[in-house]
């Protein structure tokens, strides 16, 4: 096969594209998937401060490096979920990436905030991957505006969006399904959050990632196994490879079609927020479940110690 641009030999193959590219114009062919994404979107602009989620990844990574090629005001954020081990690896990569490049960088801490996911994995009977993504989004959005930042970026590529959307799917779950996108406008107490990476799927990623030469974490969470967003992944790779464009033409269509009709449900019964009591962030209920979890786990803890 050659490059669909040069006509050199190519080194990548993309058959949902009906293409491929050497290693030259492969970065090109990245840049404009991510650049159509953030103008058809419109996701945000050279003014605005982009607040982007760091995890040590290729996909956070990739998608820092590329922003920050662009031009675009980044600021990377890494939180330290506090796993031995595996936490203080993601944390060197992420620190080391960002010293790199010469990027901003901030950290925050689990374990100083008084909830390391260990304790969470240890006193929470609830399965650790939704709680410790819950926590995870409550301080991203907390610190993108508490930091004055207009946007928050995350690395979430197509595959993991087609993954979340045949879950959200297979529950019916309309208050999810109203609001999955690649873009989540702002609101009171939220940011605008933002996935430039939509249209790219983890190999396109992958690819990317290996010919910037960045160096990423990528041993697997030790909590993760057996988490059914890994299968459901699984499922959609054998469809894309028997009929590749599958799952960009899904999520497409859901944005077209599916989403609206959702959105106007979900308008009809939405919940009343108003401030958590205990951090200010945005809540329907008196308490946020972030806190609900951190007290619970406190009292949980003070239980065994007595």
């Amino acid at each position: 096969m050659k490059c669909i641009r040069c006509k050199a030999p190519a080194h990548v193959a993309l058959p949902s594209h009906h293409s491929g590219f050497c290693k030259d114009c492969y970065p090109l062919f990245f840049t404009k998937q991510v650049e159509t994404a953030i103008r058809r979107e419109k996701m945000f602009t050279f003014d605005d401060r982009v607040l982007v989620a760091l995890s040590g990844g290729k996909d956070s990574l990739a998608l820092m490096l590329e922003l920050h090629l662009q031009g675009y005001d980044v600021t990377g954020l890494h939180i330290d979920l506090g796993i031995p081990d595996s936490s203080e690896k993601a944390r060197k990569k992420v620190e080391n990436f960002c010293d790199l490049h010469g990027l901003t960088l901030e950290v925050f801490e689990m374990a100083k905030w008084g909830l390391p996911i260990p304790d969470v994995k240890a006193h929470v009977k609830r399965p650790v991957c939704a709680v410790c993504g819950k926590m995870k989004r409550h301080h991203f959005n907390r610190i993108a505006v508490e930091g004055g930042f207009d946007v928050l970026a995350t690395g979430h590529n197509l595959d993991d969006e087609v993954a979340r959307l045949f879950a959200n799917t297979l529950r019916w779950d309309t208050a999810y399904l109203s609001d999955q996108g690649p873009v989540l406008p702002a609101a009171e107490g939220f940011v605008r959050k933002v996935k430039p990476l939509f249209r790219l799927s983890e190999f396109e990623t992958a690819n990317y990632a290996f010919m910037k030469g960045i160096e990423i974490h990528s041993d697997p969470c030790p909590y993760a196994s057996g988490a059914s967003f890994t299968g459901h992944k699984e499922l959609w790779g054998e469809l894309e490879h028997r009929s590749p464009g599958q799952k960009f033409q899904f999520y497409q269509s859901f944005l077209k079609t599916g989403k609206p009709a959702f959105a106007a449900m979900e308008k009809e019964t939405g919940a009343t927020l108003a401030p958590c009591a205990e951090c200010g962030s945005p809540t329907s209920a008196e308490t946020c479940s972030v806190c609900r979890i951190k007290a619970a786990v406190r009292e949980s803890k003070a239980k065994d110690a007595g």
